[in-house]
């Protein structure tokens, strides 16, 4: 299992959640997105997804675990890319501030299996 971290470095806590939450410990690439606003996204998403250094056979093979990165429209072109890439949608994690902590901190929330949503969704149209 392979974690794509394409959002802040995650702490140890947050990584020993992930682990409980998938029920082992997943290989992490962190993988850092700095967006240029004034050009084209289609483009800076597919050097994104280059980063995570997968062949086509690992794309299609190996089990994805996603932590998006924070801009709403960088996340559905990157869920695309890794769509046509892998077949089919990844799983994605979920971090969410924990409610009254000074500092701020930040705790996963779930753990969402993307492709699942999608095939329940099928059902309801």
């Amino acid at each position: 299992m392979l974690l794509l971290n394409f959002a802040h470095p995650l702490t140890t806590i947050q990584r020993e959640q992930i682990a409980r939450l998938l029920g082992t410990i997943p290989e992490e690439r962190d993988i850092p997105v700095q967006i240029n606003q004034a050009q084209p996204l289609a483009s800076q998403i597919v050097t994104l997804a280059n980063a995570a250094g997968l062949s086509p056979t690992e794309w299609q093979t190996t089990p994805l675990v996603i932590n998006p990165p924070g801009l709403a429209i960088v996340t559905a072109l990157l869920l695309a890319e890794l769509h046509g890439r892998s077949g089919g949608f990844p799983t994605m994690i979920r971090i969410r501030p924990i409610p009254e902590r000074t500092p701020t901190t930040y705790e996963v929330a779930e753990v969402i299996n993307l492709q699942a949503v999608r095939e329940a969704g099928r059902i309801r149209r």
